[in-house]
């Protein structure tokens, strides 16, 4: 009997221990993601209800290159620009968005049903983008020159059947996070005051996959011999890599601002390319991506007006020779904030 109290003593003691372990962690995490903002750099808006009104375009793309013969075929889908409000309150931000039938046309594009859940996450130490994206309808952007008989004058060259998938994340460590803010330029709940930069590493894992009811290649494609004449109706890849960047805000007058994001990466893919009547191709390749942010506009304590933009592009090496896929995503945005000081906090 006795040794079973001991039992449950020692047992209950080690649950205390590990609990206090997990508290001692989780609050060493909390103060880990806190930051000190430097007030002469940085106003801190979080506390305050943000809220705009603005319109929207968010995308993908895909891109078969073949480098010996400097030929590329340019598929895009045929997205709508929207509108809509939404607000930001500490950490919880919500945007509500609308299509405009009367400012989107299919006819020369061709029609796109898409369900895309691409978000970018703007915390002080860490950026996090999150692409979940399926998309179906694509037309050929660049069809002059590659195409034959193409009618310039008509509708452009579609294809209904391509359907796409991508899902996949990218993570970010910012260095100079008392001084720099992506929120001020993205989020628009802080206020950058002065001009003030940061470099940026991390890391990121991709999985997408292109299909359609037939070869990806053109049957009128005016070279041939692009891609060595091979053609697959599908094509899969996974991706990881790491990354590394800069970005900077330049404040003009303490109100007008420039701010521009570049960061690059390297790793590795395995690509799988779906031949309908041969052997499938399958090979390990050399990943390159690249981030693009911009945004422009003006910004102060109450208000903000600006443009701002997002573009991944994820290049993987083919199993064919001299050619690569790329895939890519975006959101353009346009906004307009106002933010509302409150006697109280709301939780």
């Amino acid at each position: 009997m006795r040794k079973g109290y001991l039992l449950l003593s020692i047992c209950l003691c080690m649950f205390h221990f590990a609990l206090g372990q997990r508290s001692s962690f989780i609050d060493k995490m909390g103060d880990w993601f806190q930051t000190q903002n430097d007030t002469a750099y940085i106003e801190d808006h979080t506390k305050d209800l943000t809220t705009r009104f603005f319109g929207s375009r968010k995308y993908n793309y895909y891109d078969i290159v073949d480098r010996k013969r400097k030929t590329e075929v340019m598929y895009r889908p045929n997205t709508p620009f929207n509108v809509g409000f939404g607000f930001n309150y500490k950490f919880i931000g919500i945007n509500v968005a609308f299509n405009l039938p009367f400012i989107n046309s299919t006819d020369r594009y061709g029609k796109t049903k898409a369900l895309d859940l691409q978000a970018h996450y703007y915390l002080r130490k860490l950026v996090v983008d999150f692409y979940g994206q399926r998309y179906k309808g694509y037309y050929i952007a660049n069809s002059r020159g590659i195409l034959n008989g193409f009618d310039e004058k008509g509708p452009l060259p579609v294809r209904p059947d391509i359907r796409n998938l991508n899902i996949g994340m990218s993570v970010q460590y910012v260095f100079n996070d008392k001084r720099f803010s992506y929120r001020a330029a993205y989020l628009q709940n802080e206020y950058q005051k002065k001009s003030a930069g940061s470099f940026l590493i991390g890391g990121e894992l991709f999985t997408a996959r292109m299909k359609g009811d037939s070869s990806l290649i053109p049957r009128n494609i005016t070279t041939q011999d692009f891609i060595n004449g091979i053609n697959y109706s599908g094509t899969s890849i996974f991706s990881a890599a790491a990354n590394a960047g800069y970005a900077y805000t330049l404040v003009y007058k303490q109100h007008f601002f420039l701010t521009l994001s570049l960061s690059g990466s390297l790793g590795g893919n395995y690509t799988h390319l779906f031949r309908d009547e041969e052997n499938d191709l399958r090979k390990f390749g050399v990943q390159i991506n690249n981030t693009v942010r911009a945004s422009i506009g003006y910004n102060s304590s109450k208000y903000f007006a600006g443009i701002h933009y997002v573009n991944l592009t994820t290049r993987s090496q083919s199993p064919i020779e001299h050619t690569f896929q790329t895939i890519g995503a975006g959101n353009f945005r346009v906004s307009v904030v106002r933010r509302f000081g409150l006697k109280r906090e709301l939780f």
